[in-house]
């Protein structure tokens, strides 16, 4: 047992104390069948696979106890996760696999038919596996080790029959804090998708940084409906909780009312959603009857919250913890105490106890309080760069920090408030929307000659996307042409929501386009 198993230690514990319900399925882990399914699914990654020490391992898959199963695996031997989007049309799957090279694929079946077309498509050739394999493996007896039970909520349902089978003893591989745990994909402002390392280190300091900003522990209980392939789906509350002893439900998709049937049902005593779903919870009619009492706060990210939603979370007697984080750093970073949620509204709080801050111009100079500036960040919870792209790991740093590309401004009481971002990106219902990537896309077709895209306000997903398309000379492509032919290579939340034909783009004075003047049309 290292530093890294935390199933190991808990189970050590807590053996018979719930860690995961499959609020889909009912099914259950407790913390010793966790570990004792991780150690079987490590033995045979080992032994039958010859799968070693930094292997990847690609997952395709909404959430389900595969998962966290694969998650102790990886922590016990060195295996790095990358969880995929399974979102993205095969063509984007495809560069994201041939980056990361993956030596054992595993896609849910539902995501079968993609994997298969993405693997093609890339060249590559991975041991593949169905979901149910996960399962299946770390089920299977290791010598005298008793199986994994798996049973639904509530009930005992029957072990599975021990296989025959006697597997060697592998070598099992040393495990450093700086080794990656996962590589999570984000895409850049070039289109292309870079996969930020996330290791062991970072794992351990962002639990400790969220629970000295919040109440974790033991007793925690959550439910989780975040994206598996999003370090929200992770590193927020999940694997804080995994490291406490806590319990989290997994469900494999929103809906207001099941989220609020389970909040109920788990006694949840901490959530984490973004703007979107926090709205559609309030609109909801089961809202008003619904028991959470057990609820201590609700963790907000991705976008600030408008106040009359946090008013009416308030009403409810539930107070709204604004937070701010990213995928290469955290992600928990920043946050705002709920009793500043209205004195200090549109605010992402105040740097968590282990993360270091700076404001710079564009000259790299410390910028005074209420100035604005680009957000750089230090400490254990950064990450060492980016896999297999070194070009871009370098620009990422300026020395020791990490240059966030967020415009933001520090006022006199030490609270920072998002101004803006340096980058093109925008955010659509929690997703991360870049549009070089769109229009990488869209300048393929024949009809386009120059495009650009920029995020425009929307009510339901916070920004949406509107593309400004300038036609080749006789052409004049539809709106509808033009959505359908996105969705045939792009995920559906990087569809635009606008096409508008313009005769030209707004250009500034060294030529490149002017997208503050795009979004201001």
């Amino acid at each position: 047992m290292t530093a890294t198993d935390w199933a190991a230690r808990w189970a050590g514990y807590s053996p018979e104390a719930i860690a995961f319900t499959d609020g889909d399925t009912g099914e259950e882990l407790t913390y010793g069948e966790l570990n004792q399914g991780g150690m079987n699914l490590v033995v045979h990654f080992l032994s039958t696979l010859g799968l070693g020490h930094g292997d990847r391992i690609a997952i395709l898959a909404e959430n389900s106890l595969a998962y966290p199963l694969l998650f102790v695996a990886a922590q016990k031997a060195g295996f790095v996760l990358v969880p995929v989007n399974y979102r993205l049309s095969a063509h984007e799957l495809a560069y994201i696999l041939k980056d990361a090279a993956p030596a054992l694929l595993i896609a849910e079946a539902q995501f079968s038919a993609l994997a298969a077309a993405a693997c093609q498509q890339s060249g590559l050739n991975p041991e593949c596996w169905l979901l149910e394999e996960v399962f299946n493996h770390a089920v299977e007896a290791t010598g005298a080790v008793p199986p994994l039970r798996r049973r639904a909520a509530g009930g005992e349902g029957e072990e599975p029959q021990r296989t025959s089978r006697q597997l060697g003893t592998p070598r099992w591989p040393t495990v450093s804090e700086t080794d990656p745990i996962f590589i999570l994909y984000t895409s850049g402002t070039t289109g292309f998708p870079k996969g930020a390392l996330y290791t062991h280190r970072m794992l351990f300091w962002n639990s400790v940084n969220t629970a000295l900003s919040l109440v974790i522990n033991s007793e925690s209980r959550t439910l989780n409906v975040m994206p598996p392939f999003h370090t929200g789906g992770w590193n927020v509350l999940v694997t804080p909780l995994l490291h406490r002893g806590g319990h989290t439900v997994l469900l494999r998709k929103f809906s207001a009312g099941g989220v609020l049937e389970w909040l109920e049902k788990s006694k949840s005593t901490v959530f984490m959603a973004v703007p979107t779903m926090l709205r559609m919870l309030t609109d909801d009619p089961a809202f008003a009857t619904a028991d959470l009492t057990s609820l201590r706060y609700i963790i907000v990210g991705g976008e600030p919250l408008p106040l009359p939603v946090i008013e009416q979370w308030h009403r409810r007697g539930i107070p709204i913890r604004q937070g701010f984080g990213m995928t290469e750093v955290g992600p928990n970073l920043f946050s705002l105490h709920q009793n500043d949620a209205t004195r200090k509204i549109g605010s992402i709080g105040r740097p968590n106890f282990y993360v270091e801050t700076r404001i710079v111009d564009e000259n790299g100079r410390d910028c005074p309080a209420n100035v604005s500036g680009e957000l750089l960040l230090r400490g254990p919870m950064v990450t060492p760069g980016y896999w297999q792209n070194e070009a871009a790991t370098q620009s990422a740093f300026q020395g020791e920090w990490f240059k966030t590309g967020d415009v933001v401004q520090r006022d006199e009481d030490g609270y920072f408030f998002v101004v803006g971002r340096l980058k093109e990106m925008y955010i659509s219902g929690g997703e991360n929307v870049y549009p070089a990537e769109i229009e990488r896309w869209l300048e393929k077709h024949p009809e386009i000659a120059e495009v650009a895209v920029v995020g425009t306000e929307d009510e339901k997903w916070g920004e949406v996307g509107s593309a400004f398309v300038v036609p080749v000379p006789g052409h004049s492509p539809s709106a509808e042409s033009l959505g359908g032919y996105c969705r045939e290579g792009l995920a559906r939340f990087k569809v635009p929501k606008y096409f508008l034909l313009v005769t030209e783009l707004p250009k500034n004075a060294t030529g490149k386009i002017d997208r503050r003047a795009l979004a201001n049309l």
